[in-house]
């Protein structure tokens, strides 16, 4: 299993290191590297709609699982209390539907604002 660290930062740095979570709480935004070890960075917006974090004063979690589905590796997991939990790949027919879920869930909460 997978560990990854936590920093609370007010701005992500340029260089974002292996296995550390940087948070920003004033600019809403959690941003590490895939845990697969494909490079890319990934960037979770802590919003009603997108992400919620958790801090229990020692771990983080992330909430829902991190689907990269824009990624070439298409990796997939969850963070809880500072472990990386993999999770099972998505079909194509799969991520269709989860981004037209994510959607409606967008357009149903902005619009009551």
């Amino acid at each position: 299993m997978k560990t990854i660290q936590y920093k609370f930062v007010e701005f992500i740095p340029n260089t974002i290191q292996e296995e550390v979570l940087y948070i920003s709480m004033e600019y809403r935004t959690a941003v590490h590297n895939c845990v697969c070890g494909c490079g890319n960075k990934v960037v979770t917006p802590l919003t009603p709609t997108d992400w919620k974090l958790i801090f229990d004063g020692k771990t983080v979690s992330l909430w829902p699982s991190i689907g990269n589905w824009s990624f070439e590796c298409q990796s997939h997991y969850w963070i809880i209390n500072n472990e990386v939990k993999f999770a099972n790949k998505w079909s194509k027919k799969k991520i269709k539907n989860g981004r037209k879920k994510d959607k409606i869930s967008k357009d149903r909460y902005y619009k009551r604002k």
